[in-house]
Protein backbone atom coordinates (compact mmCIF):
# COMPACT_ATOMS: atom_id res chain seq x y z
CA UNK A 1 0.00 0.00 0.00
CA UNK A 2 3.09 2.67 0.61
CA UNK A 3 4.64 1.68 -1.82
CA UNK A 4 2.21 2.47 -4.50
CA UNK A 5 0.85 5.72 -3.12
CA UNK A 6 4.95 6.54 -2.87
CA UNK A 7 5.28 5.38 -6.52
CA UNK A 8 1.80 6.77 -7.66
CA UNK A 9 1.77 9.86 -5.40
CA UNK A 10 -2.12 9.55 -5.44
CA UNK A 11 -4.32 7.29 -2.88
CA UNK A 12 -7.48 5.65 -4.43
CA UNK A 13 -8.87 2.33 -4.29
CA UNK A 14 -5.85 0.27 -5.24
CA UNK A 15 -3.55 1.11 -2.35
CA UNK A 16 -7.15 0.39 0.00
CA UNK A 17 -7.26 -3.33 -1.76
CA UNK A 18 -3.50 -3.73 -1.00
CA UNK A 19 -4.19 -2.98 1.99
CA UNK A 20 -7.74 -4.87 2.87
CA UNK A 21 -5.60 -7.52 1.66
CA UNK A 22 -3.10 -7.42 4.45
CA UNK A 23 -5.74 -6.43 7.02
CA UNK A 24 -7.75 -9.25 6.41
CA UNK A 25 -4.49 -11.79 6.24
CA UNK A 26 -3.18 -10.42 9.69
CA UNK A 27 -6.52 -12.32 11.48
CA UNK A 28 -6.38 -15.72 10.51
CA UNK A 29 -2.15 -15.13 10.45
CA UNK A 30 -1.98 -14.21 13.91
CA UNK A 31 -5.22 -16.40 15.29
CA UNK A 32 -3.50 -19.39 14.18
CA UNK A 33 -0.58 -18.30 16.29
CA UNK A 34 -2.83 -17.57 19.27
CA UNK A 35 -3.98 -21.05 18.72
CA UNK A 36 -0.52 -23.03 19.06
CA UNK A 37 0.13 -20.91 21.76
CA UNK A 38 -3.13 -20.37 23.86
CA UNK A 39 -1.35 -21.79 26.77
CA UNK A 40 1.43 -19.69 27.09
CA UNK A 41 -0.57 -16.67 25.91
CA UNK A 42 -3.30 -17.62 29.30
CA UNK A 43 -0.61 -17.73 31.46
CA UNK A 44 0.76 -14.07 30.57
CA UNK A 45 -2.67 -12.73 30.74
CA UNK A 46 -3.03 -12.32 27.44
CA UNK A 47 -6.62 -13.47 25.03
CA UNK A 48 -5.30 -13.93 22.11
CA UNK A 49 -8.19 -15.80 20.15
CA UNK A 50 -11.71 -13.73 19.27
CA UNK A 51 -13.81 -15.98 21.89
CA UNK A 52 -10.93 -16.08 24.36
CA UNK A 53 -10.93 -19.99 24.05
CA UNK A 54 -10.04 -22.65 21.21
CA UNK A 55 -13.46 -22.98 20.37
CA UNK A 56 -15.71 -23.27 17.14
CA UNK A 57 -16.21 -19.58 17.77
CA UNK A 58 -12.58 -18.89 17.44
CA UNK A 59 -12.45 -21.03 14.65
CA UNK A 60 -15.44 -19.92 12.62
CA UNK A 61 -13.67 -16.42 12.55
CA UNK A 62 -10.79 -17.74 10.82
CA UNK A 63 -12.52 -19.25 8.45
CA UNK A 64 -14.80 -16.47 8.03
CA UNK A 65 -11.60 -13.99 7.55
CA UNK A 66 -9.57 -15.89 5.64
CA UNK A 67 -12.67 -16.25 3.10
CA UNK A 68 -12.91 -12.45 3.02
CA UNK A 69 -9.10 -12.50 2.20
CA UNK A 70 -9.19 -14.58 -0.57
CA UNK A 71 -12.39 -12.52 -1.82
CA UNK A 72 -10.11 -9.02 -1.99
CA UNK A 73 -7.32 -10.41 -3.26
CA UNK A 74 -9.19 -11.41 -6.16
CA UNK A 75 -11.20 -8.06 -6.28
CA UNK A 76 -8.37 -7.05 -9.13
CA UNK A 77 -9.95 -9.06 -11.99
CA UNK A 78 -12.74 -7.10 -11.70
CA UNK A 79 -13.45 -3.33 -13.11
CA UNK A 80 -13.70 -2.12 -9.51
CA UNK A 81 -10.15 -1.86 -8.38
CA UNK A 82 -8.85 1.53 -10.60
CA UNK A 83 -5.23 0.94 -11.92
CA UNK A 84 -4.78 -2.43 -10.10
CA UNK A 85 -5.43 -4.84 -12.30
CA UNK A 86 -4.90 -8.63 -12.07
CA UNK A 87 -4.88 -10.94 -15.15
CA UNK A 88 -7.25 -14.11 -15.64
CA UNK A 89 -4.35 -16.34 -15.07
CA UNK A 90 -2.66 -14.31 -12.23
CA UNK A 91 -6.37 -14.83 -10.63
CA UNK A 92 -6.98 -18.73 -11.10
CA UNK A 93 -3.81 -18.85 -9.09
CA UNK A 94 -4.25 -16.79 -6.65
CA UNK A 95 -7.51 -18.51 -6.23
CA UNK A 96 -5.78 -22.15 -6.01
CA UNK A 97 -3.53 -20.52 -3.24
CA UNK A 98 -7.64 -18.92 -1.20
CA UNK A 99 -8.54 -22.45 -1.72
CA UNK A 100 -5.82 -24.08 0.17
CA UNK A 101 -5.59 -21.28 2.50
CA UNK A 102 -9.41 -21.95 3.33
CA UNK A 103 -8.42 -25.64 3.03
CA UNK A 104 -6.39 -25.21 6.42
CA UNK A 105 -8.62 -23.02 8.10
CA UNK A 106 -11.31 -25.38 7.63
CA UNK A 107 -8.81 -28.42 8.90
CA UNK A 108 -8.18 -26.48 11.85
CA UNK A 109 -12.03 -25.99 12.71
CA UNK A 110 -12.48 -29.12 11.70
CA UNK A 111 -10.10 -30.88 14.18
CA UNK A 112 -9.17 -27.71 16.54
CA UNK A 113 -5.93 -28.91 17.63
CA UNK A 114 -2.13 -27.57 17.45
CA UNK A 115 -1.46 -29.43 14.64
CA UNK A 116 -3.64 -27.96 12.42
CA UNK A 117 -2.99 -24.10 14.04
CA UNK A 118 0.51 -24.59 12.73
CA UNK A 119 -0.23 -26.24 9.26
CA UNK A 120 -2.49 -22.85 8.77
CA UNK A 121 0.15 -20.74 10.55
CA UNK A 122 2.67 -22.04 8.05
CA UNK A 123 0.31 -21.54 4.88
CA UNK A 124 -0.67 -18.34 5.76
CA UNK A 125 2.81 -17.02 5.09
CA UNK A 126 3.10 -19.19 2.00
CA UNK A 127 -0.07 -17.54 0.74
CA UNK A 128 0.79 -13.95 1.33
CA UNK A 129 4.23 -14.08 -0.23
CA UNK A 130 3.17 -16.10 -3.48
CA UNK A 131 0.17 -13.58 -3.91
CA UNK A 132 2.82 -10.77 -3.68
CA UNK A 133 4.99 -11.74 -5.90
CA UNK A 134 1.82 -13.11 -8.62
CA UNK A 135 0.37 -9.42 -8.24
CA UNK A 136 4.31 -8.01 -9.35
CA UNK A 137 4.96 -10.85 -12.35
CA UNK A 138 1.39 -10.30 -13.64
CA UNK A 139 1.94 -6.09 -13.17
CA UNK A 140 4.82 -7.13 -15.78
CA UNK A 141 3.02 -9.51 -18.05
Amino acid sequence: MLGWVAATGEFGIEPGILFMIQFFWQFPHFWAIGWMMHEDYKKAGFKMLPSGKRDNASAFQIVFYTLWTIIISLTPVTSYSGNLILSIPAASLILILGLFFLLFSLKLMQKKDKSSAKKLMGFSIIYITFLQIIYVIDKFL
